[in-house]
């Protein structure tokens, strides 16, 4: 029997070439889309489960509150931790918790000149980290001893791409590299560069040990910061009986006082990616609500498939009608009839699934590049998906086709065959109800995108408080020849007629910058303690970004001792010391390591980072010469590769030694919204798939509603029927169905794009009209899916049709 049944099914799909077509072309592209959505956000869930010990590796979470400001007994709010902490936290913990197994530090990552004969690069992502580090984590040793790779000091363990690029072919155990012109580094061991799917990545490991021979101070400094700590702990210990433990450690060790309350807690590894709320990650963090977004948008589009199949099947009924009649008639069973229209539906899915893998195969190139993830045709073959892949046909087969062949094996032979037989109002109704689903779940994705794309767009246009274009960025790692020259540097570089303005900082707005203990006189006298982001600029910072003061004045050179007894702070500061006015905190007096002074002016707020967030407190102080790092020029455009190219040569002059690194802010500023961007595309891409795949349902629906009245049409015709008359006979039911998704679309769109904005601190206001044009786009494009047929019966003709009676 099931051979007769696939031989029926095969005739009956080429008999009806279109709505097969239709079927399997829909069916095929909502099944790649789940597959492209699932290894997305597979690849999303799968940070750092690469580490053997992912489930017992923690890391420690730092939180210094002010004790004026909170209540001493509460406990910090999730957002009120930081990643980023001190160096005694890691053996105070292993010393006072012998439940932990290994502990393990980095530092910030560092920006080292690395030399190994004639081959010369600017490296960054090098960080310092304890011996312990290969304990915890899974990074694959090439080559080397990792239980003694990192213990020396001056030693190095590099990536295999970082290697290669120093030593090519030749093993780089034991070679050595010159830093900065002035440490000479072993190299102890080669690893596999990091996972792409890794909350952290560096480039190259320097033992702690080097570290310590450099800065041994901070080491006892439980208010120094620049350490991420992570632990391991045995399987049987519960991370609940370590956290009991928190209070009196952080007691014992950091007592309360007037100046601020400090307290920790453990995170697991299993949350850093995706769920952490802590500030000052390590590395960047993905969004817990695309997941699900896509996640949605997954089923929504194989959803919109299924019901593309029910609807067409069922409006067919009474096309296949007769022949369940025929066949009860010569005693076919209802379980019979049933298992053969579930065989067809079966094989249409199958043809669906192999031509959704020829799809994939066509679209996974675009997605990689898209998306920037590493999607490899092999994860097609991964033990999840290639057994989704083998059951689906059968899964969707059972779904979609279940209500079809209940509704056609149920036919009455003896109505049938007599001709009384009719579509039910049940099955037109069921039949209207999914085309307003369909159309409900489009113009919400339309909407979506809008939403998205205009949120999208107010990041890049929102005014950030400092001018970034035309600015040209050198970073040349903060070397200390350039720096014991720095201004000399600035002198001859501002000669080119095309530089405008020059200045040196340690960071540019949108890099990685430190936070500062600062006491600031409070309104009653006393000195109050922060610690808000810290920058350190020259004295042509603030004019040469364009940056408006809100009081008081800029640094200046005719002021001596702006150097060390001046401070300027944002007026995010000063609220933040109790002074909504930024008047009244001008000429009140200040420390901050190791300087004393008074506050000489209140830059307004600028965006210094993403506008994810809103401006934080941050203290701008002159640089002590050695921290500079970057040199900011603003130039004419003109002729803008000349610039460079003469600016280059220049720079060769200056400094041989170093190579002549730049970028422009405004493209570096914007990275921070690249994986927003990414988020859009991939958007807008799936929920046109969506859209498509609506109106191909409704192409199908349409074709067949147009051939049952074919006859009608004919006889309207011969009467006075005009063209007009006849488009808007057949396309106001359906339009009348758009016109009520558009209705049930609306407060739910609404209410989800709402929810996802507010991970945005400045964000748009969702205009009424923005969910009206949609609206318009879905009712346009179904009226035009509909009105092509439409037209094309009512220019048929009627003779042709009255002829086949």
């Amino acid at each position: 029997m099931l051979k007769n049944y696939l031989k029926i099914a095969w005739r009956n799909m080429l008999r009806k070439k279109a709505y097969s077509a239709i079927n399997i072309t829909g069916l095929a592209i909502g099944i790649t889309c789940c597959v492209l959505i699932t290894l997305y956000v597979q690849d999303e869930l799968s940070y750092d489960r690469y580490n053997t010990n992912f489930d017992k590796i923690y890391r420690v979470l730092h939180a210094y509150r002010n004790p004026k400001e909170v209540d001493r007994n509460s406990s910090p709010v999730p957002e009120d931790y930081q990643v980023w902490g001190n160096a005694p936290v890691a053996p105070a913990l292993a010393a006072d918790f012998p439940e932990i197994k290994k502990m393990v530090r980095f530092t910030s990552p560092n920006t080292f000149l690395l030399e190994h004969g004639e081959r010369r690069f600017q490296e960054d992502g090098l960080v310092f980290t304890d011996s312990t580090v290969f304990d915890i984590f899974s990074w694959k040793m090439l080559v080397g001893n990792p239980k003694v790779a990192l213990v020396a000091p001056n030693s190095v363990v590099l990536t295999k791409s970082i290697a290669q690029k120093y030593f090519g072919d030749q093993n780089p155990l034991g070679q050595t590299l010159r830093v900065d012109n002035q440490e000479t580094f072993t190299v102890t061991g080669v690893i596999e560069d990091v996972p792409a799917n890794s909350h952290m990545s560096f480039n190259g490991l320097i033992s702690m040990s080097t570290f310590r021979k450099w800065r041994p101070e901070i080491f006892d400094e439980w208010g120094y910061i620049d350490f991420y700590t992570y632990f391991l702990i045995p399987e049987h210990v519960n991370i609940k009986t370590l956290e009991a433990k928190i209070p009196a450690f952080a007691s014992r060790h950091y007592p309360k006082s007037d100046r601020s309350i400090y307290t920790i807690a453990f995170e697991p590894l299993s949350a850093a990616y995706l769920h952490s709320k802590a500030q000052r990650q390590p590395g960047p963090t993905g969004s817990l609500s695309n997941v699900y977004i896509f996640s949605i948008i997954a089923i929504f589009v194989l959803l919109i498939a299924c019901i593309n199949f029910v609807n067409l099947s069922t409006a067919r009924s009474m096309e296949r009608a007769r022949e369940v009649g025929v066949r009860k008639a010569v005693g076919a069973y209802q379980q019979g009839l049933i298992y053969q229209f579930l065989t067809e539906s079966i094989l249409i899915s199958f043809s669906a699934v192999l031509l959704a893998i020829i799809f994939t195969i066509l679209a996974l190139p675009v997605i990689r590049e898209i998306s920037g993830k590493p999607l490899t045709y092999s994860r097609l073959f991964s033990w999840n998906i290639t057994p989704a892949l083998v059951l689906m046909p059968f899964i969707l087969g059972l779904l979609a086709g279940s209500y079809p062949a209940w509704v056609l094996a149920r036919f009455r032979p003896v109505e049938v065959l007599k001709g009384q037989f009719r579509s039910s109002n049940k099955g037109i109704a069921l039949r209207k109800a999914l085309v307003i689903v369909q159309f409900t779940l489009s113009i919400a994705l339309i909407a979506g995108t809008m939403i998205v794309y205009s949120q999208l767009r107010h990041l890049r246009s929102h005014s950030l408080g400092f001018r970034q274009d035309q600015m040209l960025v050198i970073d040349y790692g903060g070397d200390q020849k350039v720096n014991e020259s720095v201004e000399a540097v600035k002198t001859m570089l501002a000669k080119n007629p095309a530089v405008q303005s020059i200045t040196a900082s340690r960071a540019v707005p949108g890099d990685f910058y430190p936070n500062g203990t600062t006491f600031i006189e409070s309104r009653n006298g006393e000195m109050k303690s922060e610690t808000p982001g810290m920058y350190e600029i020259d004295a042509d910072f603030i004019p040469a970004y364009e940056m408006k003061m809100a009081a008081g004045r800029a640094y200046s050179r005719d002021f001596p001792t702006d150097a060390k007894e001046a401070l300027i702070i944002n007026e995010a500061a000063a609220k933040q010391f109790g002074y909504s006015n930024p008047e009244e905190i001008v000429g009140k007096r200040f420390e901050q390591w190791g300087r004393k002074g008074t506050v000489i002016g209140v830059v307004k707020d600028f965006n210094y980072q993403s506008l994810h967030k809103k401006v934080e407190p941050l203290a701008i102080r002159m640089a002590p010469q050695q921290s500079l790092n970057k040199l900011s020029l603003r130039i004419k455009t003109d002729h803008l590769q000349q610039t460079i190219k003469e600016l280059g040569q220049t720079w060769s002059a200056i400094a041989p030694h170093r190579p002549f690194l730049y970028s422009f802010l405004d493209q570096s500023f914007n990275q921070q919204y690249k994986q927003d961007a990414r988020f859009g595309e991939l958007f807008a891409a799936f929920a046109g798939l969506t859209i498509f795949i609506a109106c191909l349902g409704l192409f199908g629906l349409a074709t067949y509603a147009t051939e049952q009245r074919v006859k009608e049409i004919g006889v309207r015709k011969v009467l006075g029927a005009s063209v007009t008359n006849i488009v808007r006979l057949l396309s106001s039911d359906f339009i009348k169905l758009v016109l009520v998704a558009i209705l049930i679309a609306t407060p739910v769109i609404w209410w989800a794009m709402q929810v996802w904005l507010e991970g945005y601190a400045y964000r748009i206001t969702i205009q009424w009209w923005m969910i009206a044009l949609a609206g318009t786009l879905a009712l346009a494009t179904a009226l035009m899916t509909v009105s092509l047929l439409a037209v094309k019966a009512a220019l048929m003709n009627p003779v042709k049709a009255l002829r086949s009676e």
